[in-house]
């Protein structure tokens, strides 16, 4: 409520800007995200268990949600061409009409062939949404700002998740799946007018339209992509956590109230971990949370292992430890990002990190569909754990460059 009423006072009067922090666009922007992440947060988890009822197994459960994530990686990649065009608000908005839109044709069927095409579709919404959402943060904020414009937005995505995921379990279980599919696609569509009033302006001390987006052409791709390519890939191991969680923790768990309790709490968690890396990188810089982040995601990530394989109760542990060290490595990550990629390429880097973290999550459910048919989902859950862990070093040596890089000595060093 306080987003519309800061809105209203800022239309009638004019008195205060547009853009910064507490600015007019930033609240859309939140608002918006509320909206769209609203729609594809519960469908990761509903969606699985409408698939799997209609009669598809583990390998087709997780072809929905890697499915989804292809198609939404496969619009990231042309997203630099497109910020180059058109402003990110347009794209924010055509986005959430493609996400919400085919959700209400889900009910449908629930056959694997006409779920694969809507979600389909619907990764091409969502690819939209996410990168120009988050190149949205960085042009509507001062840098000085921005750990904390990142961990606010982070929490407008995160806060779906935390309420949305759990209570879409239920709810289809309860009110049956075509009251979820109405409810969340309704969300996502009433986000695009709100992207719509923002007014396109930037903040002073971002570069005009033509130079904030991603300079994509051949002579600098390569060599704007080196610098982000380590925490780029400690995004895209840890995120094949959660598309495995997502998608077969409901099913591995499945009746009482285990599964969506584990997943509230780890939504929960990753705000928590995304604010608190916010605040706490403008304070004392960024990447000191890259290794941290990393060793949380191992051990919740065995713990889900554990769980499953005959320690139900571990599950609520592990949903916390993974949520707060995926939140403060997805808040790190971003803003170094953004760091290294300078003025001139915010959008590269937004485009950059959303592939990471949305074909981490695809890939996740894909290959923990794939283990689990051979080795069980307990299985699945602990060859993700080592796969993180093997990323440790990585993150070692970023936290390293990232504290030369600001002048001050790293660990060890």
């Amino acid at each position: 409520m306080g987003l519309f009423v800061a809105s209203r006072r800022v239309m009638g009067t004019g008195k205060r800007s547009s853009v910064g922090l507490a600015g007019r666009d930033f609240a859309l922007l939140i608002a918006a995200t509320l909206g769209t992440f609203s729609n594809y947060a519960p469908l990761l988890s509903v969606v699985s268990l409408w698939v799997a009822g209609g009669g598809s197994g583990h390998g087709g459960v997780g072809a929905a949600t890697g499915v989804t994530m292809a198609t939404t990686v496969g619009v990231q990649l042309v997203m630099g061409p497109l910020l180059r065009r058109y402003e990110p608000r347009r794209l924010l908005t055509v986005g959430a009409l493609l996400l919400g839109a085919p959700t209400f044709t889900y009910s449908f069927s629930s056959g694997l062939e006409w779920v694969l095409g809507v979600s389909a579709v619907r990764g091409v919404g969502f690819g939209m949404v996410a990168v120009a959402g988050s190149a949205l943060v960085a042009e509507l904020v001062p840098a000085h700002q921005r750990g904390r414009a990142v961990g606010r937005y982070g929490i407008a995505v995160g806060l779906p998740q935390v309420v949305c995921l759990p209570v879409g379990v239920w709810s289809a279980q309860r009110f049956g799946f075509t009251a979820i599919f109405v409810v969340t696609g309704a969300l996502s569509v009433l986000a695009a007018p709100l992207a719509g009033l923002m007014s396109g302006r930037v903040e002073e001390d971002t570069p005009d339209r033509g130079r904030s987006s991603a300079r994509a052409d051949s002579s600098h791709l390569v060599a704007g992509l080196r610098p982000l390519s380590g925490p780029w890939v400690m995004l895209i191991v840890a995120a094949c956590a959660v598309g495995g969680v997502t998608a077969f923790l409901p099913l591995a768990l499945e009746g009482g109230a285990a599964a969506p309790t584990a997943l509230f709490m780890l939504s929960a968690a990753v705000i928590v971990g995304r604010w608190a890396a916010g605040v706490f990188s403008d304070r004392t810089g960024a990447g000191r949370l890259l290794v941290p982040g990393v060793l949380a995601c191992t051990l919740g990530t065995a713990g889900f292992a554990l769980a499953i394989s005959g320690l139900p109760g571990l599950a609520w542990a592990a949903a916390v430890l993974y949520g707060l060290g995926f939140g403060a490595l997805q808040n790190d990550t971003l803003v170094v990002m953004f760091h290294r990629a300078g003025r001139s390429g915010h959008g590269m880097a937004s485009t950059a990190w959303n592939m990471a973290y949305d074909a981490g999550t695809g890939l996740g459910a894909v290959a923990v569909g794939m283990v689990s048919q051979v080795l069980g989902v307990g299985g699945g859950f602990a060859a993700a754990a080592f796969l993180i862990a093997l990323v440790s070093p990585l993150a070692w040596r970023e936290r390293r460059a990232e504290a030369t890089r600001q002048g001050h000595p790293g660990p060890g060093t």
